[in-house]
């Protein structure tokens, strides 16, 4: 049973995304700590690509998974692309991010309203609170998610926040140790509960039509996929704080001891960047919501020529959900980072 037990963690960490190469394959990495994350398509096991080493020196609770994590992989370091304090590493990871949002959001609008499926007992679901209130199908559906990815791993990826963090369950897999880039204070930031308003108050009322066309299923796995492409986007916060702390501590340290809100923020805050990153948004919903021909001119992404033409979803709509959202709560996240940086 030993060597058997032996033969199947071999195997696990062949097949880990993150891991170095090993004579049988990719070897494993591990998680370590802080309100989950992950990549790619849930990277097959949710298991983050490899990065540099570079690790904060904070001391983490037992509690966290993280401390879960790295009790049971000792010396087994796991990193992302994605989970790096290069300022150029973290351009980047937000650009891809702003691919993912746009497409989900695409998926989203090809399906009608459907407002059974936000309401408690709209659609007969086997889900309830300990209340005995029925969950609406979306809420049912995003906690069987969480339950199912999880087992596998994904909330202990330091870029993962899960929507119900009380309830996730025990691991299947060999935890996955992270090496921790951030202060221990960045693993309770979690405002998925702003995203959640954000989505559902804001953003689907305008990327969706009224009236209800049966989809019920689809239309709630594709909220499933924006809410949590969004909660990635937003979280990531984090990370950019810590480059940008990094990259100046003597700005950041005064005003990080005075708590100046105000101050910090507008270290934070490069006008000129954000409004190059809205029109990039933009451009890219202008592009993707175009059909591509097999054979074609070029794709104007003029604000007339646009208007004119049959686009699956708004491009302004989609600058205004990251000049009013996306970037306010980005920073929201990286202000009380920030405010906790130095503790």
């Amino acid at each position: 049973r030993g060597a058997m037990a032996a033969a199947a963690a071999r195997s696990a960490r062949r097949y880990e995304p993150g891991a170095r190469p090993s004579a049988g394959g990719r070897g494993c990495r591990c998680a370590g700590g802080g309100p989950r994350r992950a990549g790619k398509a849930a990277h097959a096991v949710f298991g983050p690509r490899s990065f540099g080493a570079l690790a904060f020196a904070g001391a983490r609770g037992t509690a966290s998974p993280a401390a879960r994590c790295s009790a049971a992989t000792k010396g087994n370091t796991v990193g992302s692309p994605s989970l790096s304090l290069d300022l150029n590493d973290v351009r980047d990871a937000l650009i891809r991010m702003e691919d993912s949002i746009i497409f989900a959001i695409i998926e989203r609008t090809q399906f009608l309203r459907n407002q059974n499926v936000y309401e408690s007992g709209g659609v007969n679901v086997p889900g309830f609170d300990v209340d005995g209130r029925q969950q609406s199908m979306v809420e049912y559906i995003l906690r069987n998610t969480e339950q199912m990815h999880g087992q596998i791993r994904r909330y202990t990826s330091p870029d993962e926040h899960p929507f119900y963090p009380e309830d996730l369950p025990k691991l299947v897999l060999p935890p996955i140790n992270y090496p921790s880039l951030l202060h221990p204070y960045g693993e309770r930031i979690n405002i998925n509960d702003q995203v959640m308003t954000l989505y559902f108050e804001n953003l689907l009322p305008r990327i969706t039509m009224d009236g209800d066309d049966g989809n019920y299923g689809s239309t709630a796995l594709c909220d499933v996929n924006v809410l949590q492409t969004l909660s990635k986007r937003i979280h990531y916060g984090k990370y950019v704080a810590e480059s940008k702390f990094n990259a100046n501590p003597d700005l950041y340290e005064p005003l990080i001891k005075a708590k100046d809100e105000a101050g910090i923020m507008n270290l934070l805050t490069v006008e000129s960047v954000e409004r190059k990153v809205v029109r990039r948004v933009r451009n890219k919903a202008c592009v993707f919501g175009q059909d591509i021909q097999d054979v074609m001119g070029t794709i104007s992404i003029s604000t007339e020529d646009v208007a004119q033409s049959k686009t699956k979803v708004e491009p302004e709509r989609i600058a205004r959900l990251y000049n009013d959202w996306i970037m306010p709560l980005n920073k929201q996240v990286q202000l009380e980072y920030l405010l906790h940086r130095l503790d």
